[in-house]
């Protein structure tokens, strides 16, 4: 942790402060969002589907829009976005906890979603920027900061909801709003020889920008590879916990073993990824560390695969231990390939925007990405609904298995040809 500490210190201080900025804004929305559900259904009593609806509204309005926020931070200046964002998410929470009405909770869950799509992009961009040639090594503290927010921001959201989950919405307004106010007076403005590249940025059109980016053949194909690592990393939020609360049940011993896999999940990045990553650069080209990282993740299935050929314990410790300990020997490996991949991909699209609208390729990249969860979430679950039914437990952890290892020889055949390393071509002339 020291070291750590030491780490951070070397850096200016626009990326200490994006690095702080990234952990309140995760402590913010992770005190909220897992306890939205239960609000909505609970305390004001709305249907299943509109409860859905207001979910995915968030859920569209951020993914769908990250293209858009990224556009308008390479054209406007990464800083405006990141204030606007925030800014808009104060309100957004706000409205959350303030309002009751059907049409008020959708509009206060796209506020909420589209201002990630307006910081996210920015934030990411600003700080590959300031890092200059350190990007890998900024990323992996950001990623620290990143698990660091998660893991204790619905801590604080138990804590508050108990009270009532209208002070959880309005505390969470309240850090979006304090963080708002720091960033307007502490984030310095842009730098002066990033002032040439966002003019000839702003010269262009928006559809002759988009058409540059679409036209990028090894960035969209390294977008396309990469979806595998969101699907796989997001089951610990789906497939992981659904498994633990099928031979834990839905008691106090399934609850302290879904609380075992995010634990272990989220600490063991807090105290390895520097770590790791410092470790990766040394050995590993980025392209093998990618491929490194999507391996871990798909072999992260092995431990759920192998458990199914041992019977299942009526009751007792032994079925505790069966639904504990594998969950989280995968979370811990899902853990540990993200640390491999997470820093050398987002310095990889860096390298493959050419260090030109920057933002921009993070926003399509989260789109492609986002999409790529969604379709992979929809198949995940239709892969454990068919275990259940055709007794075959193995199915969703096989084929989650494969996906990784395909992926990762996806990543491999682009670093081999030496895509990887590739750089977007000049841009056209501006149209007058």
């Amino acid at each position: 942790m020291k070291a750590t500490l030491t780490q951070i210190r070397s850096y200016e201080r626009s990326v200490q402060l994006l690095l702080l900025n990234q952990f309140t804004i995760n402590l913010g929305f992770y005190m909220l969002m897992p306890y939205l559900a239960q609000h909505l259904s609970g305390t004001l009593g709305l249907a299943g589907w509109l409860v859905g609806l207001v979910l995915g509204v968030r859920n569209f309005s951020q993914q769908g829009m990250f293209l858009i926020g990224g556009t308008l931070a390479d054209r406007l200046g990464y800083k405006p976005l990141i204030v606007a964002g925030c800014v808009l998410r104060t309100v957004g929470f706000a409205a959350l906890g303030l309002v009751d009405s059907v049409p008020g909770l959708l509009a206060a869950s796209a506020a909420t979603g589209f201002a990630g799509a307006l910081f996210n992009p920015a934030v990411r961009a600003y700080l590959a920027a300031d890092a200059g040639e350190r990007r890998v090594e900024a990323f992996a503290l950001f990623n620290v900061f990143y698990q660091a927010g998660i893991l204790l921001g619905p801590l604080v959201g138990m804590v508050l909801t108990g009270v009532d989950f209208r002070v959880t919405c309005l505390v969470a307004a309240t850090i979006f709003a304090l963080l708002s106010v720091v960033q307007i007076r502490a984030l310095p403005a842009r730098r002066s020889e990033q002032a040439a590249e966002t003019a000839a940025a702003t010269s262009q059109s928006v559809l002759s920008q988009w058409r540059g980016v679409v036209r990028n053949r090894a960035f969209l194909l390294f977008a396309t590879a990469m979806i595998g690592s969101y699907v796989l990393s997001f089951q610990v939020y789906l497939a992981l916990p659904l498994e633990v609360r099928r031979l834990g049940g839905e008691g106090e011993s399934g609850t302290a073993a879904v609380a075992l896999l995010f634990a272990a999940s989220g600490l063991a990045t807090i105290l390895g990824q520097t770590r790791v990553t410092a470790w990766c650069k040394r050995r590993l080209a980025p392209g093998q560390a990618l491929t490194w990282g999507l391996l871990s993740m798909g072999l992260a299935f092995l431990p759920l695969l192998a458990a199914t050929a041992v019977p299942v314990p009526d009751a007792g410790p032994g079925r505790w231990l069966l639904a504990a300990v594998p969950p989280t020997l995968a979370a811990l490996l899902l853990a540990l390939g993200t640390m491999i991949a997470y820093p050398f991909e987002m310095d990889t699209i860096v390298r493959l925007s050419g260090n030109r609208l920057v933002a921009t390729h993070y926003g399509l990249y989260n789109t492609i990405c986002g999409v790529g969860i969604t379709v992979g979430n929809l198949l995940t679950g239709a892969a454990l609904d068919a275990a259940r039914s055709a007794g075959m437990s193995a199915l969703p952890w096989l084929t989650l298995l494969v996906l990784g290892v395909a992926c990762a020889g996806s990543l491999f055949g682009l670093h081999r040809t030496g895509r990887l390393t590739q750089t977007a071509a000049a841009p056209e002339p501006a149209v007058t």
